[in-house]
């Protein structure tokens, strides 16, 4: 038996460089910090490679995000990412993110984003889509409204969810001021009734 229109196909071995990749995609933002193991994983791209290493590809500063994108970062891994509007965020290791939504036009007035975080610490320091438009962050208790805050998100291995804002050093809120407490009587002439067994 023969095979006919044999044709043979080469592996790719350098597995950080996709052998297809979407040309119309247009990045919306881009890697400034990567340490150990963190991955994207591009949903708009039709990637076509083998693994020969057996290790997935990893990010590395300077490498692009576009819509749909998912991040994830290993044990020890942590990744911070710059967005086209001034947005940024960091995230932990053992996390996992998706980039869903991602509208903005500096003159626009839809501007929008929604960002998935499924797992793992997530700290975001918020940019123009805020002010100009709609930013989201969804976890699996609740979807928070950002809008020009700073925050701060841990989802644990169990679950429970924490959320807090982070206050720019400098920039301290002002808390109105208190009603002094009447000052409590010292006269020597005052007697005390103690009540025993009340």
């Amino acid at each position: 038996m023969a095979l006919a229109n044999f044709v043979p196909v080469q592996a790719q071995i350098d597995s950080a460089k996709p052998a297809v990749a979407s040309p119309s995609s247009k990045p919306i933002g881009k890697v400034v910090a990567a340490t150990g193991s963190v991955t994207i994983e591009h949903a708009a791209a039709v990637v076509v490679q083998a693994n020969v290493s057996g290790e997935p590809g990893r990010a590395k500063t300077g490498d692009p995000v576009y819509l749909g994108d998912v991040v994830l970062t290993g044990a020890d891994g942590r990744v911070g990412i710059n967005f086209t509007d001034g947005s940024s965020f960091n995230l932990s290791n053992n996390a996992r993110i998706e980039l869903d939504q991602y509208v903005y036009e500096p003159a626009g007035k839809s501007n929008a984003t929604l960002f998935n975080l499924a797992r793992g610490t997530f700290t975001l320091v918020a940019g123009n889509v805020a002010k100009t438009g709609d930013m989201k962050v969804d976890t699996p208790v609740a979807t928070l409204g950002i809008r020009g805050t700073t925050p701060h998100i841990e989802i644990s291995d169990d679950g429970s969810v924490k959320f807090s804002t982070l206050i720019e050093e400098g920039k301290l809120l002002k808390k109105p001021p208190t009603p002094a407490a009447p000052k409590p009587d010292r006269r020597a002439d005052r007697r005390l009734n103690i009540c025993r067994g009340c």
